[in-house]
């Protein structure tokens, strides 16, 4: 079956507001949007070939040296899908941007065989 990396992406200023919240309503939010994202794993589990998991700082390698980087990748996870029409339906309504301050998911083909 064809697999498609998922990037959950989130602007840095979104994140800079959600962290300037009070720690009792970040955490309020943590807890729905952590048990919302529970329960979306538990019913794609079928589709999951990598979880993946969240990121933190980006560092970036160029021809010209190594520097800080920044972009709007948050974390990722790979799953598996007739089309990429199908991938992209998986996370509709995702507690990604539904719970938590986030933009959204962009969904990639895998074009080299994992093995």
């Amino acid at each position: 079956m064809p697999r498609f990396l998922a990037v959950y992406t989130m602007k840095p200023e979104d994140l800079t507001r959600f962290r300037s919240l009070p720690k009792p309503e970040q955490n309020a939010i943590d807890a729905i949007g952590l048990r919302q994202w529970a329960d979306w794993e538990e019913r794609q589990a079928a589709f999951l070939a990598d979880r993946g998991g969240m990121v933190g700082k980006t560092t970036r390698v160029t021809r010209d040296g190594i520097t800080d980087g920044v972009n709007p990748f948050c974390g990722y996870i790979v799953v598996e899908a007739d089309t990429i029409d199908a991938a992209a339906r998986q996370f509709e309504n995702h507690p990604h941007f539904t719970v938590f301050p986030a933009d959204g998911v962009d969904i990639m083909p895998l074009l080299t065989d994992p093995t």
